[in-house]
């Protein structure tokens, strides 16, 4: 394990309730791995259910902290980006309450600050949801 839960604000922007990684499980040149526990209070449950747009959060969230360990991805404080797009998006099935989802990124692309990855959210090695994304990154290294 990378980052765990307790330390995971310090390589992701965002803040609760809008937190949807738990652990960075991996992270390489090119993968990011990570894991993420439903709980009770979760703002995108849905009669049991986490919402699409919180699998989305959870590929971008899992793409910040593994381009904020991996130096693609920095900023002078916190980690910084913007989503500029989501694309190929599929949606199979959506977990629910006390499910552990897996999530796996790969960078597809990268042009400066400039990063397009796609990412897949799994539970008991079911795919969940996949999508690509655009991503951009403040104070990117390389």
């Amino acid at each position: 394990m990378i980052i765990t839960k307790d330390k995971i604000e310090d390589f992701i922007p965002q803040r609760p309730p809008f937190v949807m990684i738990d652990n960075l499980l991996d992270a390489s040149e090119e993968t990011f791995k990570s894991d993420f526990k439903i709980v009770h209070g979760n703002i995108f449950l849905d009669n049991g259910y986490l919402r699409e747009f919180a699998l989305i959060e959870n590929i971008a969230q899992t793409s910040s902290a593994g381009l904020a360990v991996t130096k693609k991805f920095t900023g002078t404080k916190k980690p910084d980006g913007y989503l500029g797009g989501i694309s190929k998006l599929k949606l199979y099935e959506l977990p629910k309450l006390d499910d552990t989802i897996y999530t796996i990124v790969r960078l597809l692309v990268q042009l400066e600050n400039l990063f397009l990855i796609k990412g897949v959210n799994y539970l008991d090695g079911r795919m969940l949801m996949e999508c690509e994304m655009k991503l951009a990154g403040v104070g990117s290294e390389k």
